[in-house]
């Protein structure tokens, strides 16, 4: 039990250095604020979609309420095959906002990658430099377009990434995906912040025509059925580093909806955990490992602790070293992305280990399902 012992608290040392490494970072990334220019940059939005009758209606009309030039919006929808009734949808709403420009395009599949060949199909007929895209079960706020376009005609970057956040319901489960999703963009922020970003979030991304042609677009990188957005992101560092920036502004910020249905919810966790097996990037690979031994750690000596192989006090202590490290990420998140709707994740914390374990060993084996669609590893 001392080698168990030793071993957990070398995991714990290195977790904390990490998280605190993180936090410093998303320090030194700095509040943007949109000051009173003219818009200049044109945007192509492209949302590929699959079955999304429920959602679409809402996320066209947050883009019908843009506060930005029509003229320099164009909106691509690449409809991925949709059973429902989500074409039509489109169509009728082209129709009824003839003043947008609004181009409705049928995917095609060339790879194990549906998302990423409705963007590749999307990408040759659009008009604009500025690539935007966002999924259907989203809505954006009306200035995020030219809170966009004012830090491009600040900075003149290539490559931005911006925030999502759920729009929830007061119930607990989805205050769970909400501070799991708070874990993840905190740690994104972070990230960027000691210059080296590695995870984003397709929902609210942006890049240049230009940067995606010169790094070959999706090539190398279709074989994963998710990873539209980190490895693109990851394939951008390696060239473009100095281009590639975190908007961190909250009329930028990006809702979309929790899952009601556990199963689901697990089946989109493995599938966002899948995409670690493809990580290029060395500092995230090792970042990954540390927080799934360290959930392992918490769990398996938990374990031994019931049946009395495991001193209660020593897993109580790393349990709480753990939570208030986790807890003070979570905490500068939150003010950001939340303004202070906060609830004490104490119960969550407990429980996280449990849930970041089995999505983390189930994607490395494990099959998921996404839009009715089963996928391999």
């Amino acid at each position: 039990m001392e080698l168990i012992t030793i071993v957990l608290y070398l995991i714990l040392v290195v977790y904390v250095m990490l998280m605190i490494q993180l936090i410093l970072g998303y320090d030194k990334v700095k509040t943007f604020k949109r000051t009173q220019v003219e818009p200049k940059t044109a945007f192509s939005i492209i949302v590929p979609f699959r079955n999304e009758e429920q959602n679409l209606p809402k996320l066209l009309q947050s883009f019908s309420k843009l506060n930005y030039p029509y003229k320099l919006i164009e909106i691509v929808m690449v409809d991925d095959f949709s059973t429902d009734s989500s074409e039509r949808i489109c169509i009728k709403w082209r129709l009824d906002h003839e003043f947008l420009d609004t181009t409705l395009l049928e995917n095609l599949r060339l790879s194990n990658s549906p998302k990423k060949d409705a963007i590749g199909r999307a990408v040759p007929i659009i008009k604009h430099d500025w690539i935007i895209t966002t999924d259907a079960d989203c809505t954006v706020n009306k200035n995020w377009l030219l809170t966009l376009d004012n830090y491009i005609q600040k900075h003149q970057p290539e490559m931005i990434v911006g925030a999502v956040k759920y729009n929830t319901k007061n119930n607990w489960f989805h205050k769970f995906q909400q501070l799991d999703l708070l874990s993840l963009q905190g740690t994104t922020i972070g990230s960027f912040g000691i210059g080296k970003p590695f995870m984003c979030n397709g929902a609210n991304f942006a890049y240049t025509k230009k940067l995606f042609r010169e790094i070959g677009g999706f090539e190398g990188i279709s074989k994963n059925a998710s990873g539209d957005d980190v490895f693109l992101l990851q394939k951008a560092t390696k060239k473009h580093l100095d281009k590639i920036h975190y908007l961190k502004n909250a009329e930028s910020i990006v809702k979309t909806k929790p899952e009601n249905d556990l199963f689901e919810f697990f089946m989109q966790r493995v599938r966002w955990a899948s995409k670690t097996t493809g990580y290029q990037s060395g500092y995230a690979k090792f970042l990954a490992v540390i927080v799934l031994l360290m959930n392992l750690g918490l769990v398996g000596c938990w374990l031994l602790a019931l049946v009395g192989k495991f001193d209660w006090s020593i897993l109580l202590g790393v349990f709480s070293a753990k939570y208030l490290v986790d807890y003070w990420l979570l905490y500068k998140t939150n003010k950001y992305l939340l303004k202070g709707q906060w609830i004490l994740p104490l119960a969550t914390s407990v429980i996280y280990p449990f849930y970041s374990s089995l999505v983390g060993i189930y994607s490395l084996f494990g099959s998921f399902s996404w839009k009715g669609r089963r996928f391999s590893k």
